[in-house]
């Protein structure tokens, strides 16, 4: 856990630097030593469970010293002190806690669309999930790869003394314009690919064993919903920078909470009805609340076109 956050935390700085490639990479290496060790390793343990721990430590282990030598050159590789009332690590304290606070509203709201679904028909909660893992890999290869390269950029904007007000606001606007419209371009094309192939890809993935052809039909179901919320999954992120940027980190949350609530109350309203799929629909919704209140609110800040 400590490399994996050391990790984290080096790659947030490298990405501000534009060095994005060391952070996209460095997953690899985790996915090659749990592979490896799998393969290779589990007979040297009692059982694999444990093989897939060690191998989570080795690629925890792969990521911190593949990153160093980045760090090192470009002048970021610091000594540890503890300097807890310094001003920097004082804001950065100030920041952190509404976004640690929205987190757990997202988790809580996940964790809550879990109890709903255990009172419905047997099999809910794993259709659920297969769905959601589906659906996350387009807003990760393509939302969260769009975000991260939006943040440090905006945040550059924000912060640049030498740029008047007016010269500010065009460079924000145009970058989250490439932001949106990049979203958009991909996300369309995505959302409508992966309800085309939803089922083959299911069974490609999950189809073996006692998961048969019913769980491939019940699996696609959400998944064809969850597509329709596609693109405000990945809008959310892109337009959440927007405050981040200007270290606005509690209108993210508020209207995180907005959403998490809605999530709730369209879930025990369409549950009833539609069963576990209602629950997908109750998602794709609250992701459109989510987007609708950020763009509402950046657009006080900044014309999004």
């Amino acid at each position: 856990m400590w490399f994996i956050t050391f990790v984290a935390l080096s790659g947030a700085v490298l990405n501000t630097i534009g060095k994005f490639g060391v952070m996209a990479f460095s997953p690899v290496l985790l996915n090659v030593a749990i592979i490896a060790v799998a393969l290779w390793g589990r007979d040297y343990f009692d059982s694999p469970d444990i093989a897939l721990a060690w191998g989570v430590f080795l690629g925890g282990l792969l990521q911190f010293l593949f990153q160093i030598p980045f760090m090192k050159k470009e002048g970021l590789l610091v000594k540890p002190k503890w300097a807890w009332k310094d001003e920097g690590v004082t804001k950065v304290r100030k920041l952190m806690i509404p976004a640690l606070f929205g987190v757990s509203v997202t988790q809580l709201n996940l964790l809550l669309n879990q109890v709903i679904a255990s009172f419905l028909i047997t099999g809910s909660i794993s259709w659920m999930y297969y769905a959601d893992r589906l659906i996350e890999f387009p807003l990760g290869l393509f939302g969260i790869a769009i975000s991260t390269v939006v943040l440090p950029s905006l945040s550059r904007i924000a912060k640049n003394k030498e740029l008047t007000e007016i010269q500010r606001g065009e460079h924000f606007q145009n970058t989250m314009d490439w932001g949106v419209r990049m979203v958009l371009l991909l996300g369309i094309p995505a959302m409508i690919g992966m309800a085309v192939l939803a089922q083959p890809i299911i069974m490609t993935m999950f189809m073996r064993g006692k998961f048969g052809f019913e769980d491939v039909l019940a699996t696609s179901y959400p998944l064809w919903v969850m597509c329709l919320g596609l693109n405000s999954y990945m809008l959310i992120s892109v337009l959440a920078n927007g405050f981040y940027a200007n270290q606005n980190t509690k209108t993210p949350v508020k209207v995180g909470i907005i959403a998490a609530l809605s999530n709730i109350c369209f879930g025990l309203a369409f549950a009833p009805f539609l069963g576990y799929i209602g629950l997908a629909l109750a998602s794709a919704c609250s992701a459109l609340v989510n987007v609708s209140l950020l763009y509402v609110n950046l657009s006080k800040m900044v014309t999004i076109k």
